[in-house]
């Protein structure tokens, strides 16, 4: 049996409204990143967190500090999922800080399958974060 963590983006979680749905569906179904797990082994999903969202001087810290939450209840390896792999500048950084860290936890990078290119992905992320959007300022003063 493997017991795996999922590493979510903050940014597609908290501001875009991703479920993980098309990372635990390819989990389920041994796609993308899951590939590498042969379809007779169970997978133990142990956990789903959010990274510490785009770093501060604290980032690497925050980032140890939740993954210690899943590595209390033993796992083997934390997939980076499909976004921070496409999107996330610091995913190599924070990778081998994982690595150093929990030496006998596999870090992935990736989880669902690709549908788009990376570069295709990022623009459309890119364009969904730069939305005109109102805020609460707007509602006081009245703006719509």
């Amino acid at each position: 049996m493997a017991r795996i963590g999922i590493l979510t983006c903050s940014n597609a979680t908290q501001d875009m409204g991703c479920s993980s749905v098309s990372c635990l569906h390819d989990m389920r179904k041994r796609k993308g990143a899951f590939e590498r797990y042969k379809k007779d082994e169970n997978i133990d999903l142990v956990g789903i967190i959010n990274c510490a969202g785009c770093p501060t001087l604290a980032g690497p810290e925050k980032l140890l500090s939740r993954i210690r939450s899943l590595t209390e209840f033993r796992i083997d390896a934390i997939h980076f999922t499909y976004c921070i792999d496409a999107l996330c500048p610091f995913k190599g950084k924070y990778k081998s800080l994982l690595e150093s860290e929990f030496p006998n936890i596999e870090i992935v990078l990736g989880t669902h399958e690709a549908h788009i290119t990376h570069e295709q992905f990022r623009n459309e992320v890119k364009e969904l974060l730069c939305q005109a959007q109102r805020n609460m300022v707007d509602v006081i003063k009245g703006r719509k």
